[in-house]
């Protein structure tokens, strides 16, 4: 359980409220094929859904600097075209969020996939009017890790007059959880995504389900 009653909650995309695979694994293939590198079998490329992608292309791939940022742009090219809207709301997202949402638990989407397509895929499946921002990485802004996105998340739901003093994140990896906790907020690791089950290593409570998840928060929203 949260120790606290949480403020706001900061949720992860990919892997989170949606199954993003098949677009990011075309997408993946198309980009590293344009730069002669190998397609990893889907055991690895499940690991690429949700850390920054040209972190994934130098460090789990091996890729040099130069030709990760050019993977990087094939892949964002052909992630806009095709990939970005092959994807779909795991069952009992649309629910969980107009639950929480009735409970007047204002949430955000902090995620490390681009912005402006985190905002097409969440305007795609109709999830916006549940949440008060998306807020994903940004080239132009500087904005490059997921803790630079929980921290302009932030800044953007406390813009807007709410209660930012007890925040909570919920994602699928534990990049997600790490980058929380640097931040000095708590997570909850789901476990319907594609992390793994020792990635809750740091999270303060785990689900396997949307309607686990809504039966912590809320049960920690109402009694305490």
């Amino acid at each position: 359980m949260p120790p606290v009653t949480p403020t706001c909650l900061l949720l992860d995309l990919d892997g989170t409220l949606v199954d993003s695979a098949p677009g990011i694994f075309a997408s993946v293939a198309t980009a590293l094929r344009s730069v002669g590198a190998g397609v990893p079998d889907t055991r690895v490329l499940r690991t690429f859904v949700g850390p920054p992608m040209y972190e994934t292309f130098r460090h789990i791939v091996g890729l040099d600097e130069p030709t990760a940022r050019r993977a990087l742009q094939v892949y964002r090219t052909a992630y806009a075209e095709k990939g970005a809207l092959d994807s779909r709301p795991y069952d009992g997202i649309p629910a969980l969020l107009d639950t929480l949402a009735e409970a007047g638990l204002p949430m955000a989407v902090a995620t490390s996939k681009v912005e402006d397509q985190a905002e097409r895929i969440v305007r795609h499946h109709g999830l916006e009017s549940r949440l008060v921002t998306v807020c994903g990485t940004s080239d132009a802004a500087g904005r490059e890790t997921k803790r630079a996105v929980i921290k302009e998340c932030l800044t953007r739901l406390q813009g807007r007059g709410l209660d930012v003093s007890n925040p909570l994140m919920v994602g699928d990896r534990g990049y997600d959880v790490d980058s929380a906790t640097a931040e000095g907020i708590p997570a909850i690791h789901v476990l319907w995504g594609y992390g793994e089950a020792d990635e809750t290593a740091g999270a303060i409570a785990s689900a396997d389900s949307p309607q686990v998840l809504a039966k912590i928060l809320l049960d920690e929203t109402m009694h305490s």
